[in-house]
C-alpha cells in the first residue's frame, strides 16, 4: 500500500528548524510505517539561504521567497520557528489564511496572542499545533488534551526553565554565587547571551499560561500570572534551605481551589529534598500532574536543545496529518472561550515562608520580631541563629512559619523592615508543600 504524501513548509532555518528537517528526512521511513503517510519538506524559508547548518537540505529546498510558500496550495502543513511575537504573529496569520494548518514552538507567541490567532485559525477551517511551545520533547501538551482528558486537574507543578533549573542547581551542589552559575550556564549554552526573559520567571510563565489553560479548561493571559524570577536569590538562603531540609527551584503552579478558584504564580520556592521535583537537576525539565481520577502523574526529560524540540515539532506535524489535531483543536477550551472559575491574586494564597532577617544582637530581639509575626496572626514554627557577625553587629536568623495568607506576611515583612530590631530588608521564599498521592 503506497503512503499519502503531506508536503510540509517550514519558515525558521535555525537550530530549531535544522532539527526539524534532520527529523523528517532521516526518519521518514519510520514515520510512514507507524502513521501511513510520507511527510515530505518541500520548503524551506529564511533569509538567511548562505551560512552552513548541521544538516544540508536537497537542492531547492531553501528559499528566502516567504511567498512562494504561501502561495504553495500543495502545502497542507506550516511550521512556523522564527520567534518572537511581532513578526512571528503576522506569519501565522498569513499561513491560517493561505490555508495551511500551524506548527509553532512559540511559547510567547501563544501565551500572548493565543486567543486572537485561535480564533484566526478557527474561522480558516484549521488548526495550531503546539506540543513543542513548553517542555521541549516532554509530551505534555498530549498527555492534557487525551491522556488525561478524563481527569478533573487539581494542581500542577513545573519546572520549566532549564536555564534557571542549571544555576540554582549549580548553587546549591557546587556553592556558586548566582552571577558564577550564569554565566556558566551562558558557556555552555545553557542560558542566551541576555538571559532576562528566562532568569526573571517570564519564560517560565509564559509555559504556564498555555499548560494551565489547556489543565483547567479556560483561557489564560500573562496577566493572570503571578510572577517572580531568581535574579535576586543569595547562596546563604540555598544553604540555610539545605540545613532544614529543603532545596530551591523556581516553580510553575496552577492550583485549583475547593471553591473552584485558580492560583497561578511563578516563584523560586523551597520544596522538599525528598519531593520528586527536588530531584530534577541541570537543565531538565518536569511536570507533576495530579488528576482526580489517575491521581499524581510526572513528566520528566529535555526541556529545550535541537533534537527533543525537533521531536514535538514532528509529532504536531504527524497528529495533523492524521486528522487528531484537527478534531481536539475545535474543542479546546483556549480556542473556545469556555471559562471554568475565577484568578486568585496573590495576596489570597496561603503559604510557609522562610524568612531571613539581620537581627540585632542585643537581649529582646527574638520576643520583638515574634510580636511582630503574632501581629499578623503569623505563627513561627523553627528558627535558626548561627554565631556570626554582620554588619552593625548584626546576625543573621532564619525563620520557617505556618500557613498564613501572603497578604498578611507582606504586612508582616513591611512592619519588619520598619522596626528597630534588625538591619535591612528582610529576605522572604515560600516554602510549597507538593501534595502527596495517598491512595492506597
Amino acid at each position: 500500500m503506497t503512503a499519502k504524501t503531506v508536503k510540509i513548509g517550514l519558515v525558521g532555518y535555525g537550530t530549531i528548524g535544522t532539527g526539524v528537517a534532520r527529523v523528517l528526512f532521516e526518519n521518514a521511513d519510520e514515520i510512514s510505517a507507524r502513521t501511513g503517510f510520507r511527510l515530505e519538506l518541500s520548503r524551506v524559508v529564511d533569509t538567511d539561504t548562505q551560512s552552513p547548518r548541521k544538516f544540508n537540505l536537497p537542492a531547492g529546498i531553501l528559499t528566502s521567497d516567504l511567498q512562494a510558500l504561501l502561495a504553495d496550495k500543495s502545502i497542507e502543513i506550516a511550521v512556523e520557528l522564527v520567534g518572537g511575537t511581532g513578526f512571528a504573529r503576522e506569519l501565522v496569520l498569513n499561513l491560517l489564511q493561505s490555508g495551511k494548518h500551524v506548527v509553532t514552538a512559540n511559547k510567547a507567541l501563544l501565551a500572548e496572542h493565543g486567543p486572537e490567532l485561535y480564533h484566526a485559525a478557527r474561522s480558516a477551517g484549521r488548526c495550531i499545533a503546539f506540543e513543542a511551545s513548553c517542555c521541549g520533547g516532554i509530551p505534555i501538551i498530549s498527555a492534557l488534551r487525551t491522556g488525561l482528558a478524563a481527569n478533573r486537574i487539581t494542581g500542577l507543578y513545573g519546572i520549566f526553565n532549564g536555564t534557571c533549573n542549571y544555576i540554582l542547581t549549580n548553587m546549591t551542589n557546587r556553592g556558586a554565587e548566582f552571577c558564577e552559575a550564569l554565566k556558566e550556564a551562558q558557556k555552555l549554552g545553557f542560558a542566551e547571551a541576555d538571559p532576562a526573559l528566562d532568569i526573571n520567571g517570564t519564560d517560565t510563565a509564559h509555559k504556564l499560561a498555555i499548560l494551565s489553560g489547556l489543565a483547567f479548561n479556560r483561557p489564560v493571559g500573562m496577566e493572570d500570572i503571578h510572577i517572580e524570577g531568581i535574579e535576586n536569590i543569595d547562596i546563604f538562603d540555598i544553604r540555610s534551605g539545605q540545613e532544614m531540609g529543603y532545596l530551591l527551584k523556581l516553580l510553575a503552579i496552577g492550583e485549583k481551589m475547593p471553591d473552584g478558584g485558580i492560583s497561578l504564580r511563578v516563584h523560586p520556592c523551597f520544596i522538599s529534598a525528598g519531593s520528586p521535583l527536588a530531584q530534577v537537576k541541570g537543565p531538565f525539565n518536569a511536570v507533576s500532574l495530579f488528576g482526580n481520577a489517575v491521581g499524581n502523574v510526572m513528566f520528566y526529560g529535555r526541556g529545550a536543545g535541537m533534537m527533543a524540540t525537533a521531536s514535538a515539532v514532528a509529532a504536531d506535524i504527524i497528529e495533523i496529518a492524521m486528522g487528531n489535531s484537527q478534531r481536539l483543536f475545535e474543542t479546546m477550551p483556549m480556542a473556545s472561550g469556555s471559562v471554568e472559575g475565577a484568578f486568585r491574586s496573590i495576596d489570597e494564597i496561603d503559604s510557609r515562608f522562610y524568612i531571613r532577617i539581620m537581627a540585632k544582637d542585643e537581649p529582646g530581639v527574638f520576643a520583638g520580631y515574634a510580636q511582630i509575626l503574632s501581629n499578623h496572626r503569623i505563627s513561627i514554627s523553627g528558627a535558626i541563629q548561627h554565631e556570626w557577625d554582620g554588619p552593625d553587629g548584626t546576625v543573621p536568623v532564619v525563620i520557617t512559619t505556618h500557613s498564613a495568607p501572603q497578604r498578611n506576611m507582606n504586612a508582616a515583612l513591611k512592619e519588619l523592615e520598619r522596626s528597630q530590631v534588625i538591619c535591612g530588608k528582610p529576605i522572604c521564599i515560600r516554602i510549597v508543600n507538593i501534595p502527596e498521592d495517598n491512595e492506597s
